[in-house]
């Protein structure tokens, strides 16, 4: 049921979707959430500073994109972890499983609560994008209901899975780099390309989702049917030494900037100004009011998320002066 979203439609049916919130997440509206998400950047840190310690994904990179994407979307915020949960489910799989392969419980369960959620704003609407989505629907819009759900479905995991991956990929880099925590510390006019060579360096998401060849495609000496399964390796692309000159190398004041993390074409990602921005808005928080921080376990130690399709931590311990 949450396969009929934007990113498994070509057009017509992608302009149609993509239509019902593009006003949305466009960087003007991005930028009027500035203050609000550097509200909640700070709240989050005053919870851990007087404990000279915290996990980065759980703590920070986490609450952090699930409370601007909730809020957006006028989601009950008690409802956060849950949503994680469900989400950490499908994600943490080896694959994207295609149509025939059993899908996990916790989708079922997701699936239930987002309807259960639909029927709530029909009931009693307010001014956020979820209301407005169902009321789409009842305006006449060829919204189905299937497509409905897989509509907020995609919205909620990606507003946040890549966001997460963004802030705590990027953090433990810039630990592992010192010289380019330093150069950002004493440099912030760099926060804009920072954001983006981490993004490059370091990508969200690993490969792109499931793409299937229209006709038979020789590739350096390799033989695509057609019909069968292609899977883009976004990571890949983006350390091409071909299109980035010393791609290996963490650069943040790199020029070359036209990275593949957000993808490319008409299926790029709806919500790349919000998920720059709260990168921005995190980076810099963290070098301003944590300017010591530091790795608490050894990077051997660190376990990555199961699963194709995301390029993320389980968890990333840190250490900082306590402030009381």
């Amino acid at each position: 049921m949450v396969r009929h979203h934007m990113l498994a439609c070509d057009v017509p049916d992608h302009t149609r979707l993509r239509r019902l919130v593009s006003k949305i997440f466009t960087p003007r509206m991005s930028e009027e959430l500035r203050d609000g998400i550097q509200q909640i950047t700070d709240e989050l840190l005053d919870h851990v500073e007087p404990q000279g310690q915290m996990d980065v994904i759980n703590d920070f990179a986490f609450p952090l994109p699930i409370t601007v994407i909730c809020e957006l979307l006028g989601i009950p915020g008690e409802n956060r972890q849950k949503i994680r949960a469900w989400s950490n489910a499908f994600f943490d799989r080896n694959v994207s499983f295609p149509a025939d392969t059993e899908e996990p419980a916790e989708l079922g369960e997701f699936v239930r609560y987002l309807k259960a959620l639909i029927i709530e704003k029909r009931e009693r609407p307010d001014d956020r994008l979820v209301s407005q989505l169902v009321h789409a629907e009842e305006a006449g819009d060829t919204l189905s209901e299937n497509e409905l759900i897989a509509m907020i479905w995609l919205l909620l995991v990606a507003g946040h899975e890549t966001t997460v991956n963004l802030i705590g990929n990027g953090t433990l880099e810039l630990l592992q780099h010192p010289d380019q925590w330093h150069k950002l510390r004493t440099n912030p006019s760099l926060i804009e390309r920072a954001v983006e060579e981490l993004l490059r360096y370091t990508s969200p998401v690993m490969v792109g989702t499931g793409r299937w060849a229209s006709e038979d495609v020789e590739m350096h000496g390799k033989r695509i049917a057609q019909g069968e399964m292609v899977w883009i390796s976004l990571l890949g692309a983006n350390t091409d030494p071909q299109h980035f000159p010393a791609a290996e190398d963490l650069d943040i004041t790199r020029e070359e900037t036209e990275h593949l993390a957000f993808g490319k074409g008409i299926h790029y990602c709806l919500g790349a100004p919000l998920a720059r921005l709260e990168g921005q808005i995190a980076f810099d928080t963290l070098l301003r009011r944590l300017p010591d921080l530091h790795l608490a376990v050894k990077p051997e130690e660190l376990r990555w998320r199961p699963g194709l399709l995301l390029h993320g931590l389980q968890a990333l311990p840190v250490a900082f002066r306590a402030k009381r």
